[in-house]
């Protein structure tokens, strides 16, 4: 199976071909710089693995959750390519793409969320790809869990930028911490040929971001009330 796979749902825009169980990827520190690099970058994919988009049997990209900017960026790219060679689409979690790079069956996954929260959720590898234990949500880092059991490993930035609220609590539940894992393209790449092969892919105009934020205006302490409550 032949898929190109995109993610800009962080600070990170990245992009990869997956074209029949090998990969060809790209990633950079974007900032604000998504929306023009993004093409390019998919250009270059193509015409290093030597394809076409109409001989693609689909797209895949990061639904989030993650910057609300950033995951339409993909998700559109990802509409206008497949409307046009049509093809079909799929939606891959930013977070299982986290855990698909922790080198273990158990993650905990912790994004920063921007505005004192974090992303987060927890995985265990089922099969080829991941049973969400804790589902995707938005919180404070206090509300974060570690599920019951051995063998948990925690990994996202949420843990380098939240750090001081989240480690004292769930260091001694966790075998480790990798801080330095983001959302990726690549990573993206056995999720997407594993939603595509369940069956999954979808008409693109029915691709649509994963957002948990559903307002953007609250105090951190409206915040924590709300969270309490």
């Amino acid at each position: 199976m032949k898929l190109l796979i995109l993610d800009t749902s962080t600070e990170y825009c990245s992009a990869a071909l997956s074209l029949d169980g090998s990969v060809l990827a790209c990633r950079v520190l974007a900032e604000q710089r998504h929306s023009s690099l993004l093409l390019p970058m998919i250009d270059e994919l193509l015409r290093d693995g030597g394809v076409t988009l109409r001989q693609l049997d689909g797209i895949a990209y990061g639904a989030g959750p993650g910057s609300f900017t950033g995951l339409r960026i993909a998700c559109a790219v990802t509409q206008g390519l497949a409307f046009g060679a049509d093809l079909p689409v799929v939606g891959v979690s930013t977070l299982e793409s986290i855990a698909e790079q922790a080198g273990a069956d158990k993650v905990l996954t912790v994004l920063d969320a921007r505005m004192a929260e974090v992303y987060w959720a927890a995985y265990e590898r089922d099969g080829a790809g991941w049973r969400a234990l804790s589902e995707p949500r938005l919180a404070l880092p206090e509300s974060v869990a570690v599920p019951p059991g051995s063998g948990w490993v925690g990994a996202g930035n949420g843990f380098a930028v939240l750090g001081d609220a989240l480690r004292p609590r769930l260091v001694t539940q966790l075998a480790r911490i990798d801080e330095t894992l983001m959302p990726d393209a690549a990573a993206m790449a056995p999720l997407a040929l594993a939603a595509f092969a369940r069956g999954e892919g979808m008409d693109a105009a029915l691709a649509a971001p994963i957002y948990l934020r559903d307002k953007v205006a609250l105090t951190v302490d409206e915040r924590r009330a709300k969270a309490s409550a």
